[in-house]
Formats: C-alpha cells, structure tokens, sequence
C-alpha cells in the first residue's frame, strides 16, 4: 500500500532487545525440510484464490496471477491500463501463531496509469480477513502487511516495512495509528531473489527478519482506521484484536515473482 512512512522506531534494549536476539536465531536456526510446508508448490495455484478490485471472487480474466517457469508471477501484459485494479491472491486456510519465508524479486516495468508509490511495491498480507468476505469493490483487505518495496537505483526505499489497512498497531506498548511504519532494512535497487521472513505469534509479537537481522518488531494489532474503503461492515468491529488470519500476496501494479512461499506451524497454532 502507499508508503506514508513515519520515523518511528521501536526501541531494542533490555529484555526486549534479549527477545530480538531469540526471535532472530530462531529464524536463522537450521530446519529439516519436514517442518516447513510449502503454500505455493511451484506448479500452479492449487490453494489459492485471486481476488481483484471490481470483480468476484476467483475472477481473473487478465491472467494476472499466473506460474510460468515454476515462479508465482504476477505480471500485466492483458491489462489496457491499471484503473485501480489492485489484487490479492489468498491462501485457502488462516493461520495464528507460525514462521512465514517468503522469497521475491520485483522484475520489468511498472504499468503506466498506476500510481507513482506503488512503484516497486508489493505485499505480503497476513492476519487478513477472509477472501469471502471482502467486496466487490474493496482495493485491500482488512489486515497487517509486510510491505515488499525496491528501490529506483538512486534513493533511499528500504523494504520489509509494516503497513495497517484497516488496522492498527503497538510498538513498545504505544498504539501507533501511523499506516507504514519502516523497517531498519537495506533498500533493494535490482531484480535480484530476496528473502523475507516473519514471526508470528498470534497478537502477542510479530517480527520482520531478513539475513537474521530483525528489522522490524510490533504487537497487539486490532482493527481501526481508515485506510480501507468499501470494506463490509460486518469485517470492520474497530478494536477486535487481530490473532489470526488469511495470508494474501498483492497485486499493486508493478510486475513480481516469488519463488517460495513457506510456512512454518508453531506452538499456539490454529
């Protein structure tokens, strides 16, 4: 989503910091390949459904979410023009408390009416809700997303931000209404593969990790704000806390791949 960003930053000292340095190795900690589950399966899109801004549930006639050479591809050759037709492609369960490994490289040009932010700007959705649930007309869903940015070869753009459609959420046990907030991440300028993961623990503490270095840590999101339009009602309940959802990967205008999506179940799941 548009990157508003604000230089707020939680703090990493005292227990907090000795927590980061866990969350950290356990991200880096070697796995058997048993203990990861791979969502996407590198053949098609068994599991998943699109949703686009002004059509049904699973319609996708530009064939905007493909697999081509074992990628998950989002690209826009079929389209005569973006027109706001911002999409998410969901996975078909909802998960509470797990890690996410997701590797992404954003590839070609940017669709030429869409808007400038969206350059280089994808997401992972999570805690979302349902597919089902989301109108016809409705640009995002209610969720947390981990914003997925490159940069333009010359400025500053780090990646692996924290944005809040229809939600909101704690640093340091300060609610923050703020809809991106960064990531203490590297800017990415080319197309090369990079791995994002995130910890996930029900409402209690989610972390953004990349290479081991926790970039980015937040806790109790509930649901608020403003930043989501034609949302159902019956999704919104301000102030509901967010312990579990759907995950979503977006479709923002510019062309993406991802190589893997792997999760991880940990105790506390669903």
């Amino acid at each position: 989503m548009n990157p508003k960003i604000d230089r707020h930053r939680p703090s990493r000292t005292g227990m907090f910091a000795f927590l980061l340095l866990g969350i950290a190795a356990t991200a880096c900690a070697p796995t058997s390949e048993d203990e990861w589950i791979a969502l996407f399966n590198g053949r098609d899109l068994t599991g998943w459904t699109v949703k686009i801004t002004g059509s049904e549930l699973g319609e996708d006639p530009w064939g905007t979410v493909r697999v081509e050479d074992g990628l998950l591809t989002v690209g826009y050759e079929k389209y005569d023009g973006f027109h706001d037709r911002f999409g998410h492609i969901f996975y078909e369960e909802p998960f509470s408390h797990y890690q996410l490994r997701v590797e992404y490289r954003f590839i070609g040009h940017q669709i030429p009416d869409a808007p400038s932010w969206a350059f280089k700007n994808s997401g992972v959705m999570f805690h979302a809700q349902s597919p089902e649930s989301m109108l016809r007309d409705q640009s995002f869903p209610l969720s947390l997303e981990a914003q997925l940015l490159g940069g333009n070869g010359t400025d500053p753009r780090p990646t692996a931000n924290v944005c809040t459609p229809g939600t909101h959420i704690e640093m340091d046990g300060v609610r923050v209404e703020d809809h991106c907030i960064p990531a203490s991440a590297p800017t990415i300028h080319g197309e090369e593969w990079v791995t994002l993961d995130l910890l996930v623990l029900g409402d209690s503490l989610i972390a953004h990790i990349m290479d081991g270095d926790t970039v980015l840590t937040y806790s109790r999101p509930v649901v608020g704000g403003a930043t989501v339009e034609e949302f159902g009602e019956a999704a919104r309940e301000d102030g509901r806390p967010l312990t579990e959802g759907y995950i979503a990967l977006q479709s923002e205008s510019h062309p993406i791949q991802f190589r893997q999506v792997l999760i991880k179940p940990l105790p506390g799941s669903r």
